[in-house]
């Protein structure tokens, strides 16, 4: 393709500028939450207050702010001005990184590549910009589909940063441009790749069902042309950019020996999600959802398949569905569904998985998930949507939290109310009862509704955000050594973390925001009704007293957990041997401690 047949039209100065000054606006808001920066405050208006920071040569960035909980600020895009004003043609986003540089505690490297991927992040934003649909479409739009419009986390600054891609594996391969993809095929041979299942499924069941007759057949042809024994070989699908880009030099050795075999693509076509390494099946929907190693950066690490992790993957499973199944709570009161990670493959790098130290991105190269598919867990008269899309605002400035309001026929409080049940009492049980946490998170927590209404979640992502208590608790004495070899064994804090970060941080403290200036439900009503579900939970489950205790959700601070501050100034961009975890730094004042001190007024 010529360079001038690139999509480039929507980069222009007015949408440059808008998106700049956005990304700042979420720049200043964050990194004062995580104390990057230490605003001062010069004056105060009602709820608006105006805020200064200088950086060491004088340049001063003043905006105006509202005070919000967890001892953060949300911060007016509008209202922000920098002084001097300097005709650099410097996005404001990348001055403010220069100006924090200049503070002496990022290293020069850091902040190059950190430019590089906040410039990735505009150009991605420009592109968000020229197609952002309205919120009421939105309450109608499959799964799969709301997935692509999604504009990514909503604290990390560098979000889309996507470090690998190019512009063109960008229009390609990112899930806000849509592109339907056919994945590529490849032959492993059985004693240079493993492959592990739940009991119920093995590999010639699964393959049956993700590849049609014609297909399996035209494999086998291929095997055949190659002069080797097709029962020898596993069929394993692959990215069509892991191939290009990684796997043909790195594991050129088994492409020689035939080892590896390449087989072409199969014939569904499938979406990517918002991590871009998951699809969804949208030939055939009721197939699974498959989760692929890409070898980029983006956010904190890179977007591969820990091969310990994907081995383990489907003890996992059912490990965290045979809870389920033999607690009537979880099962028929939550009703709550569970996305298993049923079969996966791993083919360790014979060099690296050797190599002393050797860096993770290289032990994450080839490998696949298949995880059940979400439609399957679905009742015809209900819709699935990650809880992250809540998050979302049109151009028009309207949520789709409002728009789902609406379309409820409730009032805000109680479609917030029936949020909470739907999402709290699931978690909660399982960190009480069973000492056990999945990452809740946007992404990982998918919403069900009934025409608009909240009525249950669905989990999924084991592979990655399971973790377990490290206390001697006799529900975990079962766990083979397998599983506790790979899961994360956390104290006390750490476990509760899992919640609050991961939920109450990471994404109710924007929607309590959002529901406070759209629906004038307030930030103190939205987290009285959190701690009213947490202790109407415990209230029905008193016996466990001594776990509310253990796993204080309710005490007044917590360990402040920064992600931001972990890439700029704790972890870089180290090729460790092990994944970055997110930094700790300060601690965080808990709204639902403080919500507890407002009703007691």
């Amino acid at each position: 393709m010529s360079i001038c047949e690139w999509p480039l039209h929507m980069l222009t100065k007015e949408a440059w500028e808008e998106v700049d000054q956005q990304l700042l606006a979420k720049m200043l808001q964050e990194f004062a939450y995580e104390e990057i920066i230490i605003p001062t405050l010069q004056s105060k208006e009602g709820e608006i207050c105006t805020f200064t920071w200088s950086d060491r040569k004088g340049k001063v960035y003043r905006f105006q702010a509202k005070a919000r909980v967890f001892d953060s600020l949300q911060v007016l895009a509008n209202s922000i001005e920098v002084a001097p004003a300097e005709n650099t043609g410097i996005p404001l986003s990348i001055q403010l990184l220069l100006s924090i540089q200049e503070e002496g505690h990022m290293s020069p490297s850091t902040a190059g590549n950190l430019v590089k991927e906040y410039l990735h992040t505009l150009v991605a934003d420009t592109h968000l910009k020229e197609h952002t649909k309205l919120s009421h479409e939105l309450t109608e739009m499959d799964y799969a589909e709301l997935e692509g419009e999604m504009t990514g986390h909503p604290w990390i600054t560098y979000n889309k940063g996507r470090i690998g891609f190019g512009y063109d594996d960008y229009i390609q391969y990112a899930p806000e441009q849509k592109k339907r993809v056919q994945l590529s095929w490849i032959a492993v041979r059985k004693n240079a790749g493993t492959f592990y299942s739940v009991k119920e499924l093995d590999y010639e069941q699964l393959i049956e069902q993700e590849l049609d007759q014609k297909t399996r057949q035209y494999f086998g042809k291929k095997l055949e042309d190659n002069g080797v024994c097709a029962e020898e070989y596993y069929f394993m699908p692959v990215h069509m950019w892991q191939w290009n880009n990684v796997l043909v030099s790195m594991y050129a050795a088994e492409i020689a020996k035939k080892d590896i075999i390449p087989l072409g693509e199969g014939v569904d076509e499938y979406l990517p999600q918002q991590s871009i390494r998951t699809f969804v099946n949208v030939t055939d929907k009721k197939k699974h959802h498959v989760k692929l190693p890409m070898s980029i950066l983006n956010t904190l690490v890179y977007r591969g398949l820990p091969g310990e992790r994907t081995i383990i993957a489907p003890e996992v499973t059912a490990f965290m569905k045979g809870i389920r199944e033999n607690d009537s709570f979880l099962k028929e009161i939550c009703r709550l569904g569970l996305l298993g990670e049923v079969a996966t493959m791993n083919v360790s790098h014979r060099v690296f998985e050797r190599l002393k130290g050797a860096p993770y991105q290289y032990l994450e190269m080839l490998g696949v998930v298949w995880r059940e598919s979400v439609y399957n867990e679905l009742k015809e008269d209900e819709q699935a949507i990650t809880l992250a899309a809540l998050l979302y605002i049109d151009r028009q400035e309207k949520p789709l939290v409002s728009a789902f309001i609406e379309k409820s026929g409730l009032s805000a409080e109680e479609w917030t109310s029936r949020l909470m049940k739907a999402v709290l009492p699931p978690l909660l049980h399982y960190l009480y009862q069973y000492g056990t946490v999945f990452s809740p998170h946007g992404q990982n927590t998918v919403l069900v509704l009934k025409k608009g209404v909240p009525e249950r979640i669905i989990m999924k992502d084991f592979v990655d955000d399971v973790n377990i208590s490290d206390q001697p608790l006799p529900e975990l004495k079962g766990l083979s050594a397998e599983l506790k070899a790979v899961l994360r064994s956390e104290p006390p804090e750490g476990l509760t973390q899992f919640i609050f970060t991961g939920l109450f941080i990471c994404h109710f403290r924007y929607l309590s925001r959002i529901l406070e200036e759209r629906e004038q439900l307030s930030e103190q009503r939205f987290w009285c009704m959190v701690r009213e579900e947490i202790l109407s939970y415990q209230q029905a489950f008193s016996h466990l007293k001594e776990r509310f205790e253990l796993f204080d959700l309710l005490r007044p601070s917590f360990t402040k957990l920064t992600l931001n501050r972990n890439r700029m100034f704790d972890y870089g961009y180290k090729d460790d041997d092990d994944r970055p975890h997110a930094s700790e730094y300060g601690t965080v004042t808990n709204a639902l401690y403080e919500a507890a001190k407002e009703t007691a007024k």
